[in-house]
This record gives C-alpha cells, structure tokens and sequence, in this order.
C-alpha cells in the first residue's frame, strides 16, 4: 500500500509507548493527539514564552496538503490552555526534518491562575489533514533547513 498521508512515531520517542492518534467517531474530523510526557504549564505571566507540549509524533502527507493543529474544545474552560499561535501548521516538508525529524509539538499558554500538568497519554488536541491551493505566479523554490519555527530562515 502507498503512503498517502498519516502518523509515525518521531526518532527518539520509539520506545517511549507513544499511541498514534485516531478519529474517535466516523465523521469526526481531527484525529486527536495525545502528550508524549508529563509536563507542567506554568500560569501566564507577562513575557512568558509559550510551553511546548511534545507528542512523539511525526506526520508525513501529499505535496498539496498540511497539517493543521488545533485545541481541545474543552481546554480553555477546563484546563485554561490556549494556543500560543492560535492554529499550528504543519508543512509537508516539516516531515523528517534533520532538526528534529518532524517531531510535532503543540505550544500552549495557561490562562489560570495555577499551573497545570498535563499527563503522558492525555488528549491535548486535535490535527486535521488538509488540501490547499496555491496562486497562478507561485514559484516557491526554497528547502525547508529546520525544524519548529524555521519556516522564514
């Protein structure tokens, strides 16, 4: 069978019992991602940089399409987590990257006034494969050379 599009476990986090992420009904849309590890996130403060939650998780997919991260409905109510980019965006050529391999990692603030810990295993969102479209002129030529946020270097 080819490869189209789907989920692979991130070099270094194989043995790490990491489950690969699955849509819980059939017409849901997101397949949910689970936390590779324990970690804690600290409660905002002003200039706080946003915490990286890893998932062991890597994601490959056609030339036409990324990847899209989004929150649990549930965690800005229950756990007072948002993103720090409100949507992540995965690129096809994040995949394997030599920084990183491609491992996915969603980046969160804690709006509450305590820290929260989120445990390995829990669901922390949702990742969402899509087409996109591109302009008549495009001419992107460049290579991707990093990992997270190395898009514009």
């Amino acid at each position: 069978m080819e490869k189209v599009r789907g989920f692979e476990i991130a070099k270094g986090w194989e043995d790490k019992e990491i489950n690969l992420p699955v849509r819980k009904t059939k017409y849901s849309a997101g397949y949910d991602i689970e936390a590779a590890e324990d970690t804690v996130i600290p409660s905002l403060k002003r200039g706080d940089a946003p915490t990286l939650i890893k998932t062991g998780l890597k994601a490959y997919m056609a030339d036409d399409e990324v990847l899209m991260l989004y929150n649990r409905s549930s965690n800005p109510k229950k756990k007072g987590l948002i993103l720090a980019n409100s949507v992540g965006v995965v690129d096809k050529d994040y995949y394997g990257n030599p920084d990183n391999d491609g491992h996915i990692m969603f980046a969160f603030y804690n709006i509450k006034d305590e820290d929260i810990t989120i445990k390995k295993g829990e669901a922390i969102g949702q990742a969402i494969f899509q087409k996109y479209l591109v302009t008549d002129d495009d001419n992107a030529e460049g290579e991707r050379v990093g990992g997270f946020g190395s898009t514009s270097k």
